[in-house]
C-alpha cells in the first residue's frame, strides 16, 4: 500500500512496478526522477500551475547557498519533536524539497517524509536531488492522501488549508507553520513600498490549538546576485522594475533582516 489515494476516485493506490494503480484501474506512472504526478489535467487551473521556472531557479540558488539554514534546522527539530512514532510527515507546498530533506534527515526512513507541491518543475528537481523523501505533484487544497495518515503536516510560506490539514492528521497530530517574522525582508520591501508594514504572528487555524511559537531573527549579508534571487523568489517580485533588479544584482553587499515565526499547532480531537 502506498501513502496515496487516487485523485479521481479516492480509492487507495497500490505500487505496481513504476506506477501507482487503484482498484478501478486508474494508473499514475512514476517519472524517471522518482516522483509521481497526482494532478490530473482536468484539475489544473492553468497549463503550468504553481511557481514559474524563474522563481523556482532563484529559490533553488538562494536556499542552496545556505542563507536560511538556521530556520531549516529549527524547523527540522520541531518536526522531530512532534512526530508521534507512526504515520507520515507531509510537507505541503514543498517546492524543491529543501525543507523536506532536512525533515527526512531526522528519521532515516525514505518512506516517511512526503513533499507535495503543485509545481512540477520544483517537484522534479526535489525528487532527483533528495532520494530520502517521497515527492508528488498534487494540489495541497485537495490532497490525494488518506484521512488520518499523517503525524505531522508542515507549511513553509505556503497556503494553509486548515480543514485539509486536520483531515490528514491523526488525532492530536501537529501542524507546523513557518511564516514571516515582523521585519522579514524589510530592506527589500523598502525599495518598492512607501510604507513597510511589520508582519504579525499568524492566527490559529480553526480546528487547532496553538502549542508554542518561536521567533527566529538573523541579519544576513548577501552578495548582489543572491539579493536579486531573494527578490525573485518573493510574492512581490513583480513589483521590482528591471532597473531595480539590476541594481540589486550589481551591489557589493546587501544586508537583509530574515525573521521567521515557527508555530506549532495541535489538532483538536
Amino acid at each position: 500500500m502506498s501513502a496515496y489515494c487516487c485523485p479521481l476516485c479516492q480509492q487507495p493506490l497500490q505500487r505496481q512496478n513504476q506506477a501507482l494503480v487503484c482498484a478501478k484501474g486508474h494508473q499514475f506512472d512514476y517519472a524517471k526522477e522518482g516522483y509521481v504526478n497526482l494532478l490530473p489535467v482536468q484539475f489544473k487551473k492553468s497549463k503550468q500551475p504553481g511557481d514559474n521556472q524563474d522563481m523556482v531557479q532563484a529559490r533553488r540558488r538562494f536556499l542552496n547557498a545556505g542563507h536560511y539554514q538556521f530556520m531549516r534546522d529549527a524547523l527540522a527539530k520541531e518536526v522531530s519533536a512532534c512526530y508521534s512514532g507512526t504515520g507520515y510527515v507531509v510537507d505541503m507546498g514543498c517546492g524543491e524539497g529543501y525543507y523536506s530533506a532536512a525533515m527526512a534527515a531526522q528519521f532515516q526512513d525514505p518512506e516517511l517524509v512526503h513533499g507535495i507541491d503543485i509545481a512540477k518543475p520544483a517537484v522534479r528537481y526535489g525528487a532527483k536531488r533528495y532520494p530520502a523523501c517521497q515527492f508528488a505533484v498534487a494540489s495541497t487544497k485537495q490532497m490525494p492522501m488518506a484521512s488520518g495518515c499523517a503525524s505531522v503536516v508542515s507549511s513553509v510560506f505556503a497556503p494553509i488549508f486548515a480543514d485539509e490539514s486536520a483531515r490528514l492528521l491523526q488525532d492530536n497530530g501537529h501542524l507546523i507553520v513557518v511564516s514571516p517574522g515582523p521585519r522579514h525582508l524589510a530592506q527589500l520591501k523598502a525599495l518598492i513600498y512607501q510604507q513597510v508594514r511589520e508582519h504579525t504572528a499568524p492566527d490559529t487555524p480553526p480546528g487547532f490549538n496553538r502549542q508554542r511559537q518561536q521567533l527566529l531573527q538573523q541579519q544576513i549579508s548577501l552578495a548582489g546576485e543572491d539579493a536579486r534571487d531573494l527578490a525573485l523568489m518573493t510574492p512581490f517580485a513583480w513589483k521590482f522594475s528591471e532597473i531595480q533588479m539590476a541594481d540589486l544584482a550589481s551591489a557589493d553587499e546587501v544586508t537583509i533582516d530574515a525573521e521567521f515565526f515557527i508555530t506549532v499547532y495541535q489538532k483538536i480531537s
